[in-house]
């Protein structure tokens, strides 16, 4: 019998972690079930159990069970996006929230909240349910694109001017939705606030479904291209000569990034710093071999955001701290650990 490979291990050990954090998650509230644990009456509403109240299964399977797996979704598909990015630029700061994929799609997202009314009529049904969504995808994807195309001259790519333009994009992004923020009505504003601090308490099936196909697709892309992250640190020729298309791996992984992160965007609003943190990590251990680094990020980028948003409605219970708030407090300080080392590599 074939013994298992260490990233098969690796992968099952994170997984029975993210398992143990989902059921620590689930029976973390204030709600008061007659003195039974959440994942009890979540056993019961699976065995379908008839004795159950209402209040009881709207609370363990809409609320938190929904928002559990929102929080699996989006943190592994916020890891693997900068994941992703940083072995595509050989940089460990290429992450959605630094070259303005972030911003790009909180941008469209808010010009549909405040300005969605003047034409929202117009648009087919179905259209109009996900409109906000795939406004936050086409922003994403439009920022995506301007990045490349302005650090791309002769089909190479200069990270520095990668970094500076999503700078660039990120200011003039953030710099609009700030005046639509000032224009915008007291609704208006509550939707726009939840963007920009970011929060999981909108957690529905049907968003769930959503995220999960997106994630499906983007992974049959992703996971597979670990190996040839791996020659890209080599270099674009070197990789050329290895025989990976260099271009064409350039915009499988722009427009896999682009799709999961306005995805994520779309439902969660402004999540930063998790597409910074777990690759670091995972880098910290495994040096930088993405066949190990990808599929891992994949299952620690959910154990983070999910112990992270855990703790934002626990803290100050009954209320809750908008999720963006504590990830990005978690990734200013390696955000600095990066530029110092950055910087003894240079001296």
């Amino acid at each position: 019998m074939k013994a298992p490979s260490k990233l098969s291990v690796y992968i099952i050990i994170s997984t029975v972690l993210l398992c143990i954090i989902a059921v620590w998650s689930l029976n973390t509230g204030v709600y008061d079930f007659g003195g039974q644990s959440a994942f009890t009456v979540l056993q019961k509403i699976m065995n379908g159990d008839q004795s159950l109240t209402m209040s009881d299964k709207y609370v363990v399977w809409d609320v938190r069970a929904a928002r559990i797996v929102m929080a699996i979704l989006i943190g592994s598909m916020l890891a693997v996006s900068g994941t992703g990015l940083q072995g595509l630029f050989r940089n460990p700061l290429a992450t959605g929230d630094l070259i303005g994929l972030t911003s790009g799609a909180t941008l469209l997202a808010a010009i549909t909240i405040v300005l969605g009314g003047y034409f929202r009529e117009f648009l087919p049904e179905a259209v109009q349910f996900s409109l906000v969504g795939i406004a936050a995808f086409i922003g994403s994807f439009i920022s995506m694109l301007l990045v490349y195309r302005i650090s791309t001259s002769g089909g190479k790519t200069n990270v520095v001017m990668m970094l500076l333009s999503g700078v660039a994009i990120t200011a003039i992004g953030f710099s609009i939705t700030g005046f639509l923020i000032y224009i915008s009505k007291d609704d208006q504003l509550r939707d726009l606030t939840f963007w920009n601090l970011g929060s999981l308490a909108a957690a529905t099936w049907t968003k769930n479904i959503i995220l999960g196909i997106v994630l499906v697709i983007s992974y049959m892309v992703l996971l597979p291209k670990g190996k040839a992250l791996n020659a890209m640190m080599l270099g674009e020729k070197d990789a050329q000569h290895l025989g990976i298309n260099v271009e064409r791996l350039k915009k499988q992984i722009i427009l896999t990034t682009a799709l999961m992160v306005g995805s994520c965007v779309a439902f969660s609003g402004t999540i930063g710093f998790v597409g910074l943190i777990v690759p670091y990590i995972l880098r910290f251990l495994f040096k930088s071999d993405y066949a190990v680094i990808l599929p891992l990020s994949a299952v620690c980028g959910s154990i983070l955001l999910l112990t992270a948003d855990t703790f934002s409605r626990s803290i100050v219970e009954p209320s809750e701290l908008p999720i963006g708030i504590l990830t990005a407090l978690m990734g200013g300080p390696v955000f600095i650990a990066i530029l110092v080392k950055f910087k003894k590599s240079l001296l």
